[in-house]
C-alpha cells in the first residue's frame, strides 16, 4: 500500500475525531451510498477502513457494484500502519 491511495474512513464523525489515518477522508457508511458519484471522481484504487472491517467491508461492497475499484484495508489501526511502513 502506497502513500498515495485515497484513504476514506466510513467510521462515525465522533470516531473519525477521535483518531484517524493522516490525509483520510471521513464519509459515514450511511453516506456512502448518496455519495458514490462524488467518490467515482476520487483517485483509484480506494482503501477503506474503519474500526474493525466490518463496515469499511460492507463500504467495500456497495462502492465495487457501482463499479469503483477499491479495497477494505480493515481498522484504520492497520491501515495507518500499512500506509507509514517503509
Amino acid at each position: 500500500m502506497t502513500n498515495k491511495k485515497i484513504v476514506i474512513d466510513v467510521r462515525t464523525p465522533g470516531e473519525f475525531m477521535g483518531g484517524n489515518v493522516a490525509g483520510s477522508i471521513n464519509i459515514p457508511l450511511n453516506e456512502i451510498q448518496n455519495r458514490v458519484d462524488e467518490i467515482k471522481q476520487m483517485p483509484q484504487p480506494i482503501v477503506l477502513c474503519c474500526a474493525s472491517g466490518n463496515r469499511s467491508g460492507q463500504a467495500t461492497y456497495l462502492l465495487r457494484s457501482a463499479g469503483i475499484d477499491c479495497e477494505n484495508g480493515g481498522s484504520w489501526f492497520d491501515v495507518n500502519f500499512k500506509m507509514n511502513e517503509n
